[in-house]
């Protein structure tokens, strides 16, 4: 195979999963990694493709601080399906943990009024959202108000965090990458998610596809530290496929 022919395979891949991995291509062009990194470093260098560690992106993996404002207009019906099929995971008198974003404010949108549960939340739109549902108990945390995030961070949420233990944390995040893992834009709001991981039996990650190979400032957790993601169906087959072999349970909604 040539060059051109391996850079238009490459390129293809892209188009086809918005991620190529240097191992996978490696073994599918039969070429050494070494050979495959310096045609992600020229095809990158043409403006074709973003390189990471051990893998390369259509886009750049990236993510900014955005309000909450902006993100609630993004994957409007995704988030609600995603919300949808979460909900289905709370039991009758759960105690569980809310963590800040859009995707979770629509999941606690969908909760039915009905259900009597305990709620922790760092984030005062879940526990707007919430507020007249007599059923269910809010738990606040307190500290820094995080405005973009419309939730708080800092010392004393954290130290609040720890006199609880709940059985299921839902969480969104900015980005999911398969070698740098969960994140967020701001770092305490991911110290803060980390901290919120450690008082929970299961972690369920409720994030749309355009968060998949994406990178926020802050790192959370490793991806194999996470239990179950939802998502919608615009998901790359590589990213499902190797979650599952983490043994992470993945959830795609239609």
């Amino acid at each position: 195979m040539t060059i051109a022919e391996r850079h238009k395979y490459i390129l293809d891949e892209l188009n086809r999963n918005g991620f190529v991995s240097v191992a996978e291509l490696s073994k599918e062009l039969d070429v050494t990694v070494v050979t495959v990194r310096k045609d992600l470093k020229i095809l990158e260098e043409k403006g074709l493709l973003f390189r990471s560690h051990g893998s390369a992106t259509s886009v750049s993996p990236y993510v900014n601080d955005r309000s909450v404002n902006e993100k609630k207009l993004v994957k409007v019906e995704e988030k609600t399906k995603i919300a949808l099929e979460a909900v289905k995971l709370i039991e009758e008198e759960d105690a569980i943990i809310i963590g800040s974003g859009t995707t979770v404010v629509s999941f606690a949108q969908a909760i039915p009024k009905g259900k009597k549960l305990t709620v922790l939340t760092a984030a005062m739109n879940v526990t707007l959202a919430l507020i007249d549902t007599k059923e269910i108990e809010i738990v606040q945390l307190g500290g820094v108000v995080r405005k973009s995030s419309s939730s708080v961070v800092g010392h004393y949420a954290e130290e609040m965090l720890q006199q609880f233990a709940c059985s299921k944390l839902f969480l969104s995040a900015d980005g999911i990458s398969l070698d740098y893992g969960l994140t967020t834009s701001h770092m305490m709001e991911a110290h803060l998610n980390a901290q919120m991981m450690r008082g929970v039996q299961k972690t369920i990650v409720l994030a749309d596809s355009s968060k998949f190979g994406k990178k926020g400032f802050g790192k959370i957790c490793n991806l194999e530290d996470i239990d179950m993601i939802i998502t919608d169906a615009g998901i790359p087959e590589l990213y499902r496929e190797k979650l599952e072999e983490m043994g992470i349970e993945v959830r795609v909604v239609g």
